[in-house]
């Protein structure tokens, strides 16, 4: 097994959304926010080469939106989705698996790309099986008005209407040496990976836990629907995570990628942050 990571882009939000009831005294000195209250972050992908298949973790915003879409995202930086993965040496038709975290927009928008005709869309990976969880996708086909935003039907929908689409219903192992944990606090159904290597489990931790400064149970954001279930999500991964020296892969801490867990008296906390490839 290879592991490619991959900044697609940074962009920001407002920091006190991005850490909900934490006050901004405390989360402002671990995760600094400008004038505006706004704070960076990335927007990592992974690519999970087994040799039989290329598996894509989440595709970022893509470009198929307006400017009026994005002109509270400030997307800057980064390396592109295409970019990156072609600096790898990997072409569209080379991803054998998209795997979606959830379907918000900055998670999935990278999926599909407009087609040749106005107002039609084509998959952006054509040989792709693009797996998202069915709690999820049946999440986002009821849409919500707390979410509405965050899920434009041109994301998801050709997924549906391609035949490429897997609905995954339980926990488990969704490819050799890849798991899947399902969570529902941040929105129903988003899927974690947990991903074999070299005798350690990396976990992919997506909006679980979106930087480090998120590992503190209680420091959680404010767009998760049910923030009592993330904590208890975050219980139920850290309990393994210590008992097996679990690595962290932080989808959008602009500094930290990966980190070690420790338990102290105040709760478990990061002991070590390294790159990916300290351990590549």
């Amino acid at each position: 097994m290879k592991l490619y990571l991959f900044n697609i882009a940074n962009f920001k939000v407002d920091g006190g959304a991005m850490f909900g009831v934490v006050p901004k005294a405390l989360w402002s000195k671990v995760y600094p926010a400008d004038e505006n209250n706004l704070i960076t972050l990335s927007l990592r992908s992974l690519v999970i080469d087994t040799g039989e298949r290329k598996i894509l973790v989440d595709t970022g915003w893509g470009d198929k939106q307006d400017e009026k879409f994005f002109r509270y995202a400030h997307i800057h930086n980064g390396e592109g989705l295409l970019e990156g993965l072609d600096k790898r040496g990997f072409k569209p038709e080379d991803i054998t698996d998209v795997f979606l975290t959830h379907l918000h927009a900055d998670h999935c928008g990278g999926a599909v790309r407009k087609g040749s005709k106005p107002g039609s869309y084509d998959l952006t990976f054509p040989r792709a099986i693009y797996h998202v969880s069915r709690a999820q996708w049946e999440w986002a086909l009821k849409g919500n008005p707390r979410e509405e935003d965050a899920y434009p039907e041109e994301n998801f929908l050709p997924l549906g209407q391609s035949g490429q689409l897997n609905l995954v219903d339980e926990e488990g192992e969704l490819f050799p040496d890849v798991s899947v944990m399902i969570c529902y606090g941040h929105t129903p159904g988003l899927m974690i990976p947990l991903i074999k290597y070299k005798n350690r489990t990396i976990v992919y931790t997506g909006d679980l836990i979106p930087t480090a400064a998120h590992i503190p149970l209680l420091w959680n954001m404010s767009y998760d629907i049910e923030s009592l279930k993330t904590i208890e999500e975050k219980k139920r991964l850290f309990k393994d995570a210590l008992n097996d020296n679990y690595i962290l892969l932080f989808q959008h801490d602009l500094q930290v990628e990966c980190c070690s867990l420790k338990d102290t008296p105040k709760g478990v906390r990061m002991k070590e942050n390294f790159s990916l490839e300290n351990i590549l």
